[in-house]
């Protein structure tokens, strides 16, 4: 593409996952085949969150009708921060030269405290960039873009009733014309609220089908978030995760004792620190009787944070014989972290490091509306959250 042979930004934590107040090292890389004029280049560090929709809604004045497309949009800024690198940033003037070959430009940036969790959910998102700009007079700039991912820390042993059980019951009849059958009845017990990623939900659960149908039945666990406009807010559910059992015939009671569900990489519960996206998790048991029916639905709300409870890792080092702290204590935030850093007396300090993984929803497209398709850099993205593997005793090592 004309001079410019390469243009990216590499972070000094290839994983690009930080937390808040952490530091982030990297450098702007660029190769040209031949000189190239240029006021400036420079780097823009950037934190939003935004909420967009449209609803088609029918309007009626007089004898006519039309369909009128409503936008409903609301944004937080986080951070912006621009970083001059070479040129008229720098006191060079407007008239600047970069002779062929590659340039390497180090920078630093430290994050601010008390950021949410990147997420993307396709109305709404928290997102963080690094965007490198060669200004160019008179002609089209230069642009390449980096996405990174900020992981909030919510700390379940700090959340009520994260470490108590819960559970909930919900009976219904089936009509058919001017007759009712027996009642379904669903329970479903969880022997805590408050989980992390890469840990399994154990639950309980008994069916009672007392109907003349068959009924299949499944748990899933599912994501609720709302996104709030200025004017009105809009509420999607995501399907994360499910169990299938078999079916139960007419007249017949199902136990289900000590069944699991990993909870895969996921954004943790509430998006503390953004003020127009919520999300929830529910963990459900549904059944649904063959025909024409409405499902039984036995929902129970769930946490999922970054922080496990200080009762789980105690189990799993019990498991493996670890009488001891098995970590160190846990690093000062730093480029690269492999452990969570301290932010409390709350946060343990033998908790096994967690890896960090992409979201389970897969990748999105980032383009945004100051992007031009000529933009280099990452544009497909997806955050990569915070994952406990205690499947191995090496995770306790």
């Amino acid at each position: 593409m004309g001079k410019l042979r390469a243009f990216y930004i590499e972070l000094e934590n290839p994983q690009g996952v930080f937390f808040a107040g952490q530091i982030i090292n990297g450098r702007l890389v660029v190769e040209l085949d031949a000189e190239m004029k240029m006021r400036e280049i420079s780097l823009k560090f950037k934190g939003q969150a935004n909420v967009h929709w449209t609803e088609s809604q029918t309007v009626s004045t007089g004898k006519t009708t039309s369909t009128v497309t409503r936008h409903y949009s609301a944004s937080e800024k986080y951070f912006e921060h621009t970083q001059p690198l070479f040129g008229k940033g720098m006191g060079m003037g407007d008239d600047n030269r970069l002779p062929p070959g590659q340039h390497v430009y180090p920078f630093s940036f430290q994050l601010p405290p008390n950021l949410p969790s990147s997420f993307e959910g396709g109305v709404g998102y928290v997102r963080y960039t690094i965007k490198g700009t060669i200004d160019k007079p008179w002609k089209f700039d230069h642009t390449t873009k980096r996405p990174f991912t900020v992981n909030a820390l919510l700390d379940l042993n700090t959340q009520p009733n994260s470490a108590c059980g819960t559970q909930n019951q919900q009976s219904k009849f089936l009509c058919c014309l001017c007759c009712k059958s027996g009642p379904i009845t669903g329970m479903l017990k969880l022997d805590r609220v408050g989980y992390v990623p890469g840990e399994a939900i154990t639950f309980n659960a008994e069916i009672q089908n007392m109907t003349s149908r068959v009924c299949g039945t499944h748990v899933k666990l599912y994501m609720t978030t709302v996104f709030h406009a200025t004017t009105k807010s809009k509420t999607t559910t995501s399907e994360v995760a499910r169990v299938v059992h078999q079916d139960i015939q007419p007249g017949e009671t199902e136990t289900w004792s000590g069944d699991r569900l990993v909870i895969p990489p996921l954004p943790p519960s509430f998006l503390v620190g953004c003020q127009i996206i919520d999300i929830n998790y529910y963990f459900e048991l549904i059944v649904d009787p063959s025909g024409p029916a409405i499902d039984l639905h036995v929902p129970l709300l769930i946490i999922i944070g970054t922080i496990p409870l200080r009762t789980v890792v105690q189990q799993y080092q019990a498991q493996y014989g670890i009488s001891s702290p098995a970590q160190p204590a846990l690093p000062a935030p730093g480029p690269a972290p492999s452990a969570p850093p301290v932010g409390g007396a709350s946060i343990m300090s033998d908790l096994p490091p967690p890896s960090y993984n992409e979201c389970v929803f897969g990748k999105t497209n980032i383009r945004e509306e100051d992007d031009s398709e000529h933009t280099r850099g990452e544009m497909d993205y997806a955050p990569a959250y915070t994952y406990y593997d205690w499947s191995k005793q090496s995770q306790f090592k």
